[in-house]
């Protein structure tokens, strides 16, 4: 049986985006094992529950009967109590100029080795989107050690929307290079952000646009032997340049499974591309 840590965001995931590749998985009686960045558990964005919801850049609704409800049961379970707390399990790499910076160094870079080892009973990782991961996943430093264990241990990375910007960030401090330099990658595409509107589950605010557009940052990530995919115009956009799996949007995650399970079972390399 094949086992799957899914890291959410504390902050509002998006639900068709976790349960699309979840229900796949579940069907092959793969384990889940969800984690959060500080083990609060994780609630989905309401309007991914909200049958009917419109989105205003794509212009049409994006949240259907079957999503909302199952996004609803699986948010109403208990599936997602009692989360792995990232924050107790990987550490933190100490402040550069902090006073015993060097020892300090050599302790999180052991405590790190460990973690890693401990990710070896983890067959892929998955990081479902939304606006929250922009708050708590995606410049989150464990986070970034989690995806650089997988790929060390050359293991499936999964990630869809807004999460893929963990991709572009995550990198070794010490030559800084994006991990997805020469691979190719879809993610939210400039055309499909809002303009207003952006919220996320704990506040009321209107925050406006997102934070960034992914777009951009995925383009300068990718670099000139690798290649963004906005697959703009097209109902799906999902790519697979092992070990990263990326997923455009909503509409990809039921794909985004079922493309897990060829990647771990038949050894699939490439797709969309």
């Amino acid at each position: 049986m094949k086992k799957i840590l899914c890291c959410l965001s504390e902050w509002g995931y998006w639900g068709e985006e976790l349960v699309g590749p979840l229900d796949v998985l579940d069907a092959k009686g793969y384990e889940t094992v969800f984690m959060t960045p500080t083990g609060k558990r994780a609630h989905a964005l309401p309007p991914s529950m909200e049958v009917g919801y419109f989105d205003p850049p794509l212009h049409k609704v994006v949240t259907d009967e079957h999503y909302a409800k199952r996004t609803r049961e699986v948010d109403e379970s208990t599936r997602l109590d009692n989360p792995v707390n990232l924050s107790a399990w990987f550490p933190q790499m100490p402040y550069f100029n902090s006073p015993n910076f060097g020892l300090e160094l050599e302790a999180y870079h052991n405590k790190r080795n460990q973690c890693w080892k401990e990710l070896e009973q983890y067959d892929a990782l998955l990081l479902p989107g939304g606006s929250g991961p922009m708050v708590d996943m995606v410049n989150n430093e464990r986070l970034h050690d989690v995806i650089l264990g997988f790929l060390a241990q050359g293991k499936l990375i999964v990630a869809e929307c807004y999460s893929v910007t963990c991709l572009a960030f995550a990198r070794d401090w010490t030559d800084r290079k994006s991990i997805i330099w020469g691979k190719h990658v879809t993610g939210h595409a400039r055309e499909y952000d809002y303009k207003d509107g952006t919220g996320f589950l704990t506040s009321p605010l209107n925050f406006g646009p997102p934070f960034y557009p992914l777009e951009y940052i995925l383009r300068d990530a990718t670099g000139p032997d690798g290649k963004y995919h906005g697959g703009v115009g097209h109902t799906i956009s999902t790519i697979l340049d092992y070990p990263f799996l990326t997923g455009r949007s909503t509409q990809d995650s039921r794909l985004v499974g079922e493309l897990m399970i060829e990647v771990l079972e038949k050894g699939l390399k490439r797709y969309g591309w």
